[in-house]
């Protein structure tokens, strides 16, 4: 995947202003928008540039406890998906350490809450725990 290039500064007024490009991009085709972003900031006003913040405390603390970052997905919700990836690696390793499979692993980021299973033992503790009910569902 390519890197994309940001123009830093835009020309304005016939090039007898120079000043800072809005570094914004267009979900859709890819490019930069072209106007000047306001002073000390890395956007335009378009671009959240008059932004401040929040400024109470409860405010701070409502953006804090609902942070998404792809739309409608909470950090309850990634935690949740995160449990469920870091069980389903652990079957995946159970089946490999039984010899159950010779099938290639899965691959990409592994879950945080993950931690792999290589022996017997650890396989047999971890079925143990499973049962008792110890792991995330």
């Amino acid at each position: 995947m390519s890197k994309i290039y940001k123009e830093p500064f835009i020309e304005l007024a016939g090039g007898r202003i120079r000043c800072c490009r809005c570094q914004a991009l267009s979900r859709r085709s890819k490019k930069q928008c072209k106007k000047p972003a306001l002073k000390g900031k890395a956007v335009c006003d378009f671009h959240g540039g008059k932004s401040t913040g929040p400024k109470t405390q409860e405010g701070r603390l409502r953006i804090a406890s609902a942070k998404t970052v792809h739309g409608n997905e909470t950090k309850a919700r990634r935690e949740e998906r995160s449990a469920s990836d870091a069980r389903m690696r652990n079957f995946e390793d159970l089946i490999h350490v039984l010899g159950m499979t010779t099938a290639p692993r899965w691959r990409g980021r592994k879950p945080n809450s993950y931690v792999p299973i290589r022996t017997i033992e650890q396989a047999k503790a971890w079925v143990a725990a499973d049962l008792l009910g110890r792991h995330k569902k």
